[in-house]
C-alpha cells in the first residue's frame, strides 16, 4: 500500500503552523488488495481527529447500456467480462435469468453441474481472498511492512510448503472449471434451459480425486485461520473493536430449510437482533431493494425499500444492509453440510451468538463456507445423475422478462433483463454483490478512521487498518459501478478552508 498525505498535511505537520489546520486531508489512492479501483479521503478538524472520511469509487462501467439491442443469449458472455476475478458469478447469474426470461426449467443434471462449477469456484475465489487480498492482514499482520503484506509474506510466515500447497489446489480447480465451462476466465457453460457441456462417466473419478483434495484444502485453511488468527489475542481484540463493529441489516440466499445456498433458493433478510424481516423469490426483489446516490461515488448505495433511505447510519433504525460471507451466516439459520455446520457453530459460540455484527469476521465466515463449497462438491459427485447426458431442456416460449440470483462470493448478484419478443435487449439492470455492501463499506471506511486517527497521530500501519474495513468485504468495484445512460459528467466542487461548498461546476 502506498498511502499519499497531501503536500499541505506535510508542511503543517513539519511546520506546525495553525494556518494549514482546516487543509489537513489524508488521501489513500490507490486502496489495494481489491478487484476494482477506489480511493479513501480523509479530513482531519483542528484537533488532528477525522472529520470525514469519503470512501470514493472513481471508475464507472456502462454494461447495462450497451447490452441494449444484443440478443439474450449473448448476457451470459457480455457480463462475464465486467470482472476477470468474478466472471462465473455473473455468468451462472446471468444463465439463471435468461432460464426466467424463456420460462424454461432445466434439468437435473444440468443444474448439477452449474451448481458442481459454481462451488468450485466459490472454494478458489474465497482462498484467493483469504491467502492472497484479505488475508495478509492477519496472516502477516495489519501493521507489518507493507512489502510483505502481500501472498509474498505469506508464504515467508506459513513456510513455501505451504505456500506452493495454495497455489497448485487453486489451478487444480480452476482445471475442473476450464473443462466444464470451456475457459476459467470466461465461461462458456450456461445456456438458457441447461448446459452446453455433460460430465463423461469416464472423467468423474478424476473430479472426485481433486474434490477430495480440495476439502481436505478448505479443512486446512480453516485450521490455519485458527492457529494464526483465532490464538493471536490481539487479532480477535481487533476483529470484535468497535472500530469494525456496525448494527444493520443482513440479506443471503437460503434453501427450503434456510441454510446457506450458493447457487438456488430465496433471498431472506433478517433485522440488527437476528429475526426474518423479509423471505421473497429474486422476482420480488424490486419491492425490498432501492438505490441512492450520492454526488461523491460512483457507485450507488442500496438500501431496504420499504424502510426509506435514512442515511449512513447503524443501529435499529437503519435501511442500510449487507451481503456477503458474515451476512449470509447471520441470514440464514445454518450451513446445509455437517463440517461446515460444526465450524458455524463453533464461530458464533466464540463471538457470542447471533447475528455478529464485527465486519472483520467477515474473513472467519469466508472460511466456514469453504468447508461448505468443499462439502458440497463432493456430495454433487457423488449423485448418479451427475453423469447423465440429459442436460438441457431447449426453451420454447416468447422472452419477456428475466430474473436470475445467485450468491456471488462478494454476495447477492441479480440480473434483471427485459426484452422484445426477439429476444433483443431493451432494458437490463445488475444489482450487484458490491453494490448491495457499499453503504455499509462507506460507514466501516468511516469510522475505522475515526477510531485510529487521533492528535494528527498518522502511519502506514494505522492507514493500511483503514483499508482492512473494506477489505473484509472483498469488494469488486469493477462490477458495481454501473450508470444509465452510461455517460461519466464532469464535475468540480470548490470548496472553503473549512469544508464549505462554495461552487459547482458541471459539464
Amino acid at each position: 500500500m502506498e498511502a499519499k498525505v497531501s503536500k499541505k498535511f506535510n508542511e503543517a505537520m513539519q511546520k506546525a503552523d495553525d494556518s494549514y489546520m482546516n487543509k489537513r486531508r489524508i488521501l489513500i489512492d490507490p486502496i489495494t488488495r481489491l478487484e476494482g479501483h477506489g480511493k479513501i479521503d480523509i479530513f482531519l478538524n483542528d484537533k488532528g481527529d477525522v472529520a470525514k472520511a469519503y470512501f470514493q469509487v472513481p471508475e464507472l462501467r456502462g454494461f447495462e447500456v450497451f447490452s441494449r439491442g444484443r440478443p439474450a443469449e449473448d448476457m451470459p458472455q457480455i457480463t462475464s467480462r465486467i470482472c476477470g476475478v468474478c466472471p462465473t458469478a455473473h455468468h451462472i447469474a446471468s444463465t439463471k435469468a435468461l432460464d426466467d426470461l424463456y420460462k424454461v426449467e432445466p434439468t437435473l443434471t444440468a443444474k448439477l453441474i452449474r451448481e458442481l462449477v459454481y462451488n468450485i469456484f466459490f472454494l478458489e475465489d474465497h482462498a484467493l481472498h483469504v491467502y492472497v487480498l484479505g488475508g495478509p492482514d492477519f496472516i502477516v499482520g495489519p501493521d507489518a511492512p507493507k512489502e510483505l503484506r502481500n501472498v509474498v509474506g505469506v508464504i515467508q510466515k506459513v513456510g513455501i510448503d505451504i505456500g506452493k500447497k495454495v497455489i497448485s489446489m487453486r489451478r487444480e480447480l480452476r482445471e475442473l472449471i476450464t473443462y466444464l465451462g470451456g475457459k476459467v476466465i470466461h465461461p462458456v457453460l450456461g445456456l438458457p434451459g441447461g448446459v452446453a457441456k455433460a460430465l463423461p462417466p469416464e472423467e468423474l473419478s478424476g473430479f472426485q480425486k481433486i474434490a477430495k483434495d480440495g476439502l481436505d484444502f478448505a479443512l486446512f485453511t480453516l485450521q490455519v485461520f485458527k492457529d494464526i488468527v483465532l490464538k493471536n489475542e490481539e487479532y480477535v481484540k481487533l476483529i470484535t473493536s468497535d472500530a469494525y463493529t456496525h448494527q444493520t441489516y443482513y440479506m443471503g440466499l437460503v434453501d427450503e430449510n434456510n441454510k446457506v445456498n450458493f447457487y438456488d433458493g430465496q433471498i431472506r433478510v433478517v433485522d440488527t437482533i437476528g429475526a426474518e424481516w423479509a423471505k421473497f423469490p429474486v422476482q420480488d426483489y424490486t419491492d425490498y431493494i432501492a438505490e441512492h446516490v450520492e454526488p461523491w461515488s460512483y457507485i450507488k448505495f442500496n438500501y431496504l425499500k420499504p424502510l426509506g433511505w435514512k442515511g449512513f447510519v447503524d443501529g435499529p433504525d437503519t435501511s442500510i444492509y449487507s451481503v456477503a460471507p458474515l451476512a449470509r451466516l447471520n441470514a440464514a439459520d445454518g450451513m446445509a453440510t455437517p463440517q461446515a455446520q460444526k465450524a458455524y457453530d463453533e464461530m458464533y459460540a466464540t463471538l457470542g451468538g447471533k447475528p455478529v455484527h464485527h465486519t472483520l469476521a467477515n474473513h472467519w465466515a469466508r472460511v466456514v463456507e469453504m468447508v461448505y463449497a468443499g462439502e458440497r462438491i463432493n456430495e454433487i459427485l457423488s449423485m448418479p445423475e451427475i453423469t447423465s447426458k440429459d442436460i438441457r431442456t431447449i426453451p420454447v416460449n416468447v422472452p419477456t422478462v428475466g430474473i436470475g440470483v445467485v450468491e456471488a462470493p462478494r454476495g447477492t448478484l441479480i440480473h434483471h433483463y427485459e426484452t422484445d419478443e426477439k429476444g433483443l435487449i431493451q432494458k437490463a439492470n445488475l444489482i450487484v454483490a458490491t453494490q448491495n455492501n457499499s453503504a455499509r463499506i462507506a460507514m466501516s471506511v468511516e469510522k475505522s478512521a475515526k477510531s485510529l486517527i487521533h492528535n494528527f497521530n498518522v502511519n502506514d500501519g494505522l492507514l493500511n487498518m483503514i483499508e482492512m474495513a473494506f477489505r473484509a468485504y472483498d469488494p469488486c468495484h469493477g462490477c458495481a459501478t454501473h450508470s444509465l445512460p452510461g455517460t461519466m459528467p464532469l464535475k468540480i466542487y470548490i470548496y472553503d478552508k473549512d469544508r464549505n461548498l462554495l461552487e459547482e461546476i458541471k459539464r
